[in-house]
């Protein structure tokens, strides 16, 4: 299995709050330590540096607690950047914040007609781009994803609230697999995934709980939550080297390592 060199966006969790519940995840009663959260963010950040990817960041701005989710934020590939237009009002100002980045940055920019929350609902596996709805992203976002990125997209209908996003029920480990929830989809989607992927890895409901499947693949390396131990293991089984990490206080958002990390897609990556 080859490694491919990554460049990832990332914020730090400077805000970071449950102050509202746009998912089953967040509780603004209970209590969150932003210091930990930090320091959890921090270990993830550098574990990205260890394995030799590049790690960028975008300023966080007060008032938006869940900016550190990165992934939301835009999707990015062949040096195109399309931004995104969240659901909910309490995200909305991270939008501009994101495409004023993607700006700087070089990207050609592109902005979204319709719902979209970026790399939550939109992976690239192999030459397909996976694309989820049922919860957040809209499905007519899906048409404009293809146009723009020229890449054929095939629409997951997600059906479990808690994985709300594609990339909290499905992770691409490599151009040929993926590993993902099959009670997360729907039934015809269920079928898709199986003609796509018939090698996939099948991820138990107790790992996917702990978002096991809001994991970060170089095609090598997986960087998962540390309490999936049961996929670890499945992956391990398969080649893939698994490096856990505690994010256990930005879960409390419905966030795991994937969701803070937004992948820079430039051109052609290097190996």
């Amino acid at each position: 299995m080859d490694a491919t060199r990554q460049r990832f966006l990332m914020c730090r969790p400077t805000y970071f709050a449950v102050d509202y519940a746009i998912n089953p995840w967040m509780d603004p009663n209970a209590p969150v330590d932003t210091d930990l959260a930090i320091r959890q963010w921090e270990r993830l950040r550098q574990v990205y540096r260890d394995l030799g990817h590049t790690v960028e960041e975008i300023t966080p701005l007060p008032g938006l607690p869940d900016m550190v989710f990165a992934a939301n934020g835009g999707t990015v590939i062949d040096g195109k950047a399309m931004a995104v237009q969240f659901r909910d009002p309490q995200r909305a100002d991270e939008a501009p914040a994101y495409r004023a980045w993607f700006e700087g940055a070089g990207f050609e920019l592109y902005d979204p007609k319709h719902v979209n929350e970026g790399e939550g609902d939109v992976l690239l596996a192999g030459d397909h781009l996976l694309a989820g709805t049922g919860f957040r992203t809209a499905h007519a976002a899906h048409a404009q994803l293809q146009e723009v990125f020229g890449y054929p997209v095939i629409t997951m209908q997600l059906v479990d609230p808690r994985f709300y996003h594609l990339d909290t029920a499905l992770t691409v480990l490599d151009e040929r697999t993926v590993a993902y929830l099959p009670e997360a989809f729907s039934p015809g989607s269920q079928a898709v995934l199986r003609r796509l992927f018939p090698d996939a890895v099948h991820a138990t409901m107790a790992d996917a709980e702990v978002l096991g499947l809001n994991a970060v693949s170089d095609g090598r390396h997986v960087v998962l939550p540390a309490q999936a131990t049961d996929l670890a293991a499945k992956l391990r089984d398969r080649g893939y080297q698994t490096i856990g990490v505690d994010l256990s206080e930005l879960r409390k958002a419905g966030g795991g390592p994937k969701c803070c990390t937004l992948r820079l897609r430039q051109g052609k990556a290097s190996k």
